[in-house]
């Protein structure tokens, strides 16, 4: 989700730095360009941590019936 908006973001400060020569009174479009810049990798940053920190987890339990003496194993993958 994070990823799509910080590539929006790099895009929209790309073109406002570098692309865009007019100019309005009282607003500098390059330095609102790096800003949007600066949040749109900050956002790709951000989505790889929170992605990043939900990890699959695995357990493997084996059990031994007692009264036919066959082994039980069970496996359980937790996560995304």
């Amino acid at each position: 989700m994070y990823i799509g908006t910080g590539i929006f973001l790099l895009v929209i400060g790309a073109i406002a730095s570098f692309a865009v020569r007019d100019s309005i009174s009282g607003v500098d479009l390059t330095m609102i360009g790096y800003i949007c810049m600066g949040a749109g990798v900050l956002a790709i940053l951000l989505s790889f941590l929170v992605r990043g920190s939900g990890g699959v987890s695995s357990r493997k339990v084996t059990q031994q019936d007692p009264s036919t003496g066959t082994t039980v194993e069970e496996s359980r993958v937790d996560g995304v």
